[in-house]
C-alpha cells in the first residue's frame, strides 16, 4: 500500500519550515517513539505495545491511530483475522537512526556508569558504534560546524 508523504494532511506545522519540529508534530511523544521502538524490535498487536510500554489502553489507541494517519504504521488484519497487526511502513523504518541516536544519547547522558541496560547489537551479537554525523568532506559534524540555510 502505497503511503502519502507522512503527515502531509496537517496544516498545523508548530514551526512549517524546520524539519525537526515537524517530525516532532508527527513523532515526537514519548509514547509515540517507544511504539516505534517496540514496533522495530518486534511488537505487532495492541496487547504487544501495551505489554511491552505498560501504556495506558487509550493512549496506545490514539498513538497507534496517529502513527497509522500519519504513515509510520500500517494496519492490517492479522493472519488469525481477530485483531489487527502494526507494520512499520517504510517511513516508520526509516526512523530506525533516530531511535538509535536517542539510545546512545540516552547511554552516554542518562546512565550511571557501572547502571545496568539494555545493548543494541548486530547479527554478530557485537554492539552497534556511536553514531556521528560527517560534513561532506568527510569529517565530523557538529553545532560548531554546521549552519541552517533558512528558505
Amino acid at each position: 500500500m502505497a503511503h502519502p508523504k507522512v503527515g502531509a494532511a496537517d496544516p498545523a506545522w508548530t514551526d512549517p519550515t524546520c524539519p525537526v519540529a515537524r517530525t516532532l508534530d508527527l513523532v515526537g511523544d514519548r509514547w509515540s517513539l517507544l511504539v516505534v521502538r517496540d514496533a522495530m524490535d518486534g511488537a505487532r498487536s495492541f496487547t504487544d505495545f501495551q505489554q511491552r510500554t505498560g501504556i495506558a489502553r487509550n493512549i496506545l489507541t490514539d498513538r497507534l491511530r496517529r502513527l497509522t494517519a500519519n504513515g509510520v504504521l500500517d494496519r492490517r488484519p492479522a493472519p488469525s483475522g481477530k485483531r489487527p497487526v502494526y507494520l512499520l511502513t517504510p517511513a516508520g523504518r526509516d526512523l530506525f537512526t533516530v531511535v538509535v541516536a536517542l539510545r546512545q544519547w540516552g547511554e552516554r547522558h542518562a546512565f550511571g556508569p557501572d547502571e545496568a541496560r539494555s545493548v543494541l547489537v548486530d547479527q554478530r551479537d557485537r554492539p552497534i558504534p556511536e553514531l556521528r554525523p560527517t560534513t561532506s568532506r568527510g569529517t565530523v559534524a557538529d553545532p560548531d560546524t554546521t549552519t541552517v540555510r533558512r528558505p
